[in-house]
């Protein structure tokens, strides 16, 4: 992971429309594929009609649908979309599961989308969640009317499985006293991980920081045991991907020019996995719809408008 941003704080748009969901819980599916969980989601309505299918989104490594909070009330004023901004399993509210990979997060999407009976929809996740929109499209592409891929290649990805897997040592070696007041709590979960990553890595990881109101007992909204154990496969994403075809849908990649999640040599193969795709390159880092907002807004809306 690229060092991020430390504020990740509300966008400034105006407000559309918010349903929460609560959390529900899993259904049982047959064991030749991964059993989907049912996920937590926000979806945002503007006052357009809508006329086209949905737009799902998934967010990265730590994060949560809160990361896409900001983009989804502007979009939903600038296209014909219901916007849905869904905790991925494993993050935030959505239920913690002991598989953690693309193709488990395919079919919580497959489940997702049928069980509000969408046809098809267009897909967008970032660094984590785009990897798995990529698997999906190319999984069930008829369930996926376009795709926007946020700062991430499906060839390869710069942090070290070594690097990561002290953050995630880190998270889950924490143990704070339940007397302890959430800010004592996070001052000393803070001085832990600062010795595995930097600042702006950690600030964004402590944004999962819990604490029970009725027990006091502390607690990751991600599921850190199962993250960690699954790290070391995030390098065979490459080979899965290649036993499916590619995606012929409309595509458009969306990368930071200060980011190394996205490597510009490795264009040309990615367009033989995504042969109607396009790349924008924006002034930003990993979170490019966070440090470039109003660009980022633009190339997605007028993606989204357009009649391929």
């Amino acid at each position: 992971m690229q060092r991020l941003t430390k504020s990740l704080r509300s966008l400034p748009f105006p407000a559309g429309k918010i349903l929460r969901t609560p959390l529900v819980v899993r259904r049982e599916y047959s064991s030749e594929i991964p059993d989907p969980v049912e996920l937590s989601f926000d979806s945002y309505t503007g006052e357009n009609p809508e006329t086209s299918p949905p737009l799902l989104t998934y967010h990265g490594l730590f994060g949560s649908k809160q990361n896409w909070r900001g983009i989804s009330k502007a979009l939903v004023r600038k296209v014909s979309r219901k916007v849905y901004a869904i905790d991925v399993r494993n993050h935030g509210e959505s239920p913690h599961s002991s598989v953690h990979n693309s193709k488990a997060m395919s079919e919580d999407l497959r489940l997702f989308m049928e069980q509000r009976s969408h046809p098809n929809a267009a897909c967008m996740g970032h660094s984590m969640g785009g990897r798995s929109m990529m698997y999906f499209a190319r999984k069930y592409p008829e369930l996926v009317e376009r795709l926007i891929v946020v700062d991430i290649s499906p060839i390869s990805v710069p942090r070290s499985t070594g690097e990561m897997t002290e953050i995630f040592d880190a998270m889950v070696s924490l143990d704070l006293s339940p007397s302890m007041s959430m800010s004592e709590g996070r001052k000393i979960a803070r001085e832990k991980l600062l010795k595995a990553t930097e600042d702006e890595t950690v600030d964004f990881i402590m944004l999962n920081l819990r604490k029970n109101p009725d027990t006091g007992a502390f607690s990751w909204a991600c599921n850190a045991h199962v993250l960690r154990e699954f790290l070391t496969r995030f390098d065979k994403y490459q080979s899965n991907l290649e036993e499916l075809p590619p995606y012929t849908g409309p595509t458009t990649f969306i990368c930071g020019t200060r980011s190394p999640y996205m490597r510009r040599e490795q264009w040309p193969q990615i367009q033989k996995m995504f042969p109607n795709s396009e790349i924008h390159w924006l002034d930003a880092g990993h979170l490019v719809h966070f440090e470039k907002p109003q660009e980022f807004l633009t190339i997605v809306s007028e993606f989204l408008n357009r009649n391929d």
